[in-house]
C-alpha cells in the first residue's frame, strides 16, 4: 500500500514489519513520535522509560532474551545511554537490537548540537542513515538483519528533517519472527572484569564474532 508518512512513522512501521517485539524510548523531539506510533501496533510491547539509559537497558534485556528490540531517543539522550551502549558493543546481542538516535542539526528543539555518527565510530558499531521515509522502512529492516547476523547492536541515525518530513512509502505485511530460545550465558553478558577482558578486542586480537573479516589495521 502506498502511503504518505513522516520518517518517525516509517521507522515504527518498518520495525513492526520486521517483526519487532519490544520497544522502549524516552520522549524528546525529534524522536518522540517513533514510540507513539509503535504503541499503536498490538504485536509490540511499547513503554516510555524513566530515561534513555533505562530505555536502552529495557531493549537490551529483551534482546538478550531472544526478542527483536528497539530503543529510541533524541541525540543528547544517547549521552545518557552511553554506558550500556558501549558495553553492548562488545557483549553483543541475542535478538536484533536497533538503537535509534534522532539528531537535531540547527537546534530546532534542543539545547545543543552534536553528531552522533561519532558514537558509531568510537563504539565500533554498524550504523545506518536513511534519507527519507521509504529508506527508514527499508533500512530499519536491514538493521535488524545486520544486528542478528553479526551479533551487534546497530545504530540508526536520523535527523529532524528526516523524522518530520513526509514522503511516499510502500508498506508491507509484518514478518513474524519467533523469539529465540533463551540461553543463559553469563560469560557473554555479565561484564565483570574476568569476562570483559576476554570479550573486548584489544592488543590487535580479532573479535571471534567477526572471524574471517579482515580488519583494516591488521592489513
Amino acid at each position: 500500500m502506498r502511503l504518505l508518512m513522516t520518517g518517525n512513522e516509517a521507522i515504527a512501521r518498518g520495525a513492526w514489519e520486521a517483526g519487532l517485539h519490544v520497544a522502549a524510548a524516552y520522549p524528546g523531539t525529534p524522536s518522540t513520535e517513533i514510540l507513539e506510533n509503535l504503541a499503536t501496533y498490538k504485536e509490540v510491547y511499547s513503554e516510555w522509560s524513566t530515561n534513555e539509559k533505562v530505555a536502552l537497558e529495557v531493549a537490551a534485556g529483551a534482546s538478550m532474551a531472544g526478542a527483536r528490540a528497539l530503543a529510541a531517543m533524541k541525540h543528547v539522550g544517547l549521552n545518557v545511554a552511553a554506558d550500556p551502549l558501549f558495553t553492548l558493543a562488545y557483549t553483543g546481542v541475542g535478538g536484533g537490537l536497533v538503537v535509534v538516535t534522532a539528531d537535531d542539526p540547527g537546534l530546532f528543539s534542543s539545547q545543543n548540537e552534536q553528531d552522533n555518527r561519532y558514537y558509531a565510530q568510537h563504539a565500533k558499531l554498524a550504523m545506518l542513515e536513511p534519507s527519507d521515509s521509504m529508506e527508514c522502512i527499508d533500512f530499519v529492516k536491514q538493521a535488524f538483519d545486520i544486528s542478528e547476523r553479526f551479533d551487534t547492536p546497530v545504530l540508526f541515525r536520523v535527523t529532524t528533517r528526516v523524522c518530520h518530513s513526509k514522503t511516499i512509502v510502500e508498506t508491507s505485511d509484518r514478518v513474524d519472527v519467533s523469539v529465540k530460545p533463551y540461553e543463559k550465558n553469563s560469560a557473554k553478558y555479565v561484564m565483570a572484569p574476568a569476562s570483559a577482558k576476554k570479550t573486548q578486542v584489544c592488543d590487535g586480537r580479532q573479535d571471534p564474532r567477526f572471524a574471517g573479516i579482515q580488519r583494516e589495521d591488521a592489513a
